[in-house]
């Protein structure tokens, strides 16, 4: 099968006025979970994979075998995304392999060392299909190897982005408005007047990083004001290492195979909730 490209996902967002989730995936069992609730609620699917996501998987090639084995029985789009790699050679070994889009992020540099990666991103993988998301400030805690922390914590500027994207020609743009990477230490309060000045200047989709954990009155507020792809990969991780440990600490319990699929089965659950959360806008 083949991966679909991520702009008509996000295209369709944009027409229907909401949003689609974007879901972390490290292994078959997880990639299944999100194939099968997209399957279920003919959703597309998008999937989001850090470096060390795919080092779990066999490294980029590994990864894109794995989605597609996942994904052999399917008729919903399934888009393959490379999330928050920052050196444009990673992209390109992610694009050779058929990651079907790739984010560059670039939002730890200077301005306009950025825009000038991002760009190079950019030129390098239109005429392979590929689509890119660039980044533009930075969310408070953990992705990788990269720790902000609140004070460092920088919002999206509306007139810097605009500039961003016409510089770049980045397909799609992550903004920061408050959510945070990893799990929240206090309550979000998401910045939606600043995700409308953006929306204003830019002509792209926005995509919200940091979705786990987000309340869902704040997430639905996003989407009505132009965010079109939302990731969660901490409330997945969770929800799979959390399942696993009742199942497997629960009294009497014997250790077989059987538990496996009641994990995928949870993740799978969790993640059709998102799903209508995201497209199921009041």
């Amino acid at each position: 099968m083949n991966l679909a490209s991520m702009k008509p996902i996000l295209d369709l967002a944009e027409e229907k006025g909401i949003a689609y989730g974007a879901y972390v995936t490290v292994s078959y069992d997880s990639a299944l979970a999100a194939i099968e609730a997209g399957s279920e609620l003919n959703v597309p699917v998008i999937f989001i994979t850090g470096t060390d996501c795919c080092d779990l998987m066999g490294g980029f090639a590994g990864t894109v075998e794995t989605v597609k084995r996942a994904a052999a029985n399917t008729l919903v789009p399934i888009a393959l995304h490379l999330d928050h790699c920052r050196t444009y050679e990673e992209c390109v070994q992610a694009i050779n392999a058929g990651y079907s889009s790739v984010m560059i992020d670039g939002s730890s540099l200077p301005f306009e060392e950025n825009i000038a990666l991002t760009k190079q991103v950019v030129d390098s993988a239109p005429p392979l299909g590929i689509r890119v998301e660039g980044e533009l400030g930075k969310l408070v805690g953990e992705e990788g190897n990269l720790i902000v922390k609140g004070p460092e914590g920088a919002q999206t500027d509306p007139d810097e982005a605009q500039e961003f994207v016409r510089r770049t020609g980045v397909d799609c743009l992550a903004v920061s408005i408050g959510t945070q990477h990893g799990a929240y230490l206090a309550a979000p309060n998401l910045n939606i007047a600043r995700l409308k000045a953006i929306k204003a200047l830019v002509d792209v989709p926005l995509v919200l990083h940091g979705g786990s954990g987000t309340p869902v009155d704040q997430v639905q507020d996003s989407i009505r004001n132009g965010i079109r792809k939302i990731n969660v990969a901490t409330d997945v991780l969770t929800t799979m290492i959390k399942t696993y440990t009742e199942l497997s600490t629960a009294p009497g319990f014997k250790y077989n195979t059987a538990i496996y699929p009641k994990v995928k089965d949870a993740m799978k659950e969790f993640i059709k909730g998102k799903m209508n959360d995201f497209r199921f806008v009041k």
